[in-house]
């Protein structure tokens, strides 16, 4: 069953190539979506698609990201929007 999770990562998160290998990731797992820098030094990411592989997608994002160091994670978790075909970085 398809969800859609809207994901916001606090810590150490921007200016290390988070939003590069989060996509990276998210797209190795099948995952629709975005991720981006937000003005308050956070990044947000939209995931769509199995519930399981956006959750193996979190927590590799928390704890296997090479340079970041993430302290903490805001999910909010919806329908799909079936929006997004692939997934991307945006500015």
């Amino acid at each position: 069953m398809k969800v859609r999770a809207v994901v916001v990562f606090l810590g150490r998160v921007q200016g290390v190539n988070f939003r590069a290998y989060c996509a990276e990731k998210a797209e190795s797992l099948g995952l629709d979506g975005y991720v981006e820098n937000r003005w308050d030094g956070s990044v947000e990411a939209v995931f769509e698609g199995d519930r399981s592989m956006i959750e193996t997608c979190i927590e590799w994002n928390k704890t296997s990201q090479p340079y970041a160091r993430v302290e903490s994670v805001e999910v909010s978790w919806s329908d799909p929007k079936g929006e997004f075909r692939g997934f991307r970085v945006r500015r």
